[in-house]
């Protein structure tokens, strides 16, 4: 009797858990909570370095990668996203991990066949990208997670999709796959303005966070810095670096 009591209820305190966790990502998004925060002046500040990390180049598509899972990056790149709609600039997140999408989980309103559905010709761009409820900031979701993502990402379908995009949004931010595990980022870097390495400063090796950038520039990246994140901070740790 006490054993078919308690199941119920550990079943309980695991769907309260997994509702918790999954209701607090969008409560992440600090830039847009909290505007005035230190927490966005720092995305701010990494906003400010992106666009004069080139005198030459506008640096209107920015891809984001990391070292190791776990680092914080999609976050990072949804906040970002924010600050730059914040000012004002027509802004797209694109997820780019076809392989273990995240962005969906901090905009849960975005639903879409999204860019695996343009990549295999089930939808249209303007099909695809979706609304959010802060001014000037779009979604284009990862979809239903392929059999071959790297091989989508790689295509020439990809390179007409992206050039698209990038005459319709005034900036453009690429969240993707940890570099070290999947060649997904290196597929995209080629195509960006600029690419940026993540470094959780508890959880990433310096020899691979090393590795990442050789991988970055055998891609022909355009590396134009760091974002150094200490986790154990708690979103105070954020910092910008060449």
């Amino acid at each position: 009797m006490r054993k078919s009591k308690q199941k119920p209820k550990n079943k309980k305190v695991k769907e309260s858990r997994h509702r918790r966790q999954k209701s607090t990502e969008p409560q992440k998004l600090v830039a847009k909570l909290s505007p005035k925060s230190p927490h966005s002046e720092l995305f701010r500040s990494i906003r400010t370095n992106i666009e004069f990390s080139s005198v030459d180049k506008v640096m209107k598509s920015i891809l984001i990668t990391s070292s190791e899972p776990d680092s914080g990056k999609s976050l990072i790149c949804a906040n970002l996203a924010v600050v730059f709609a914040q000012q004002g600039k027509k802004t797209l997140l694109i997820d780019g991990d076809l392989r273990k999408p995240t962005v969906k989980k901090i905009f849960p309103e975005a639903v879409s066949h999204g860019l695996t559905g343009i990549l295999t010709n089930k939808i249209t761009i303007t099909e695809s990208i979706c609304d959010t409820d802060i001014e000037n900031l779009y979604v284009l979701p990862a979809g239903i997670v392929p059999p071959n993502p790297s091989e989508l990402l790689g295509s020439e379908k990809m390179k007409q999709v992206y050039a698209e995009l990038y005459e319709i949004f005034d900036q453009i931010i690429f969240d993707t796959p940890p570099i070290q595990l999947v060649v997904d980022a290196q597929l995209l870097c080629s195509l960006v303005d600029g690419s940026i390495l993540l470094v959780r400063s508890d959880h990433s090796s310096k020899d691979n966070s090393k590795k990442a950038l050789e991988k970055l520039k055998t891609g022909s990246a355009h590396v134009i810095g760091s974002i150094f994140n200490n986790q154990k901070m708690k979103m105070e740790g954020y910092y910008y670096a060449d």
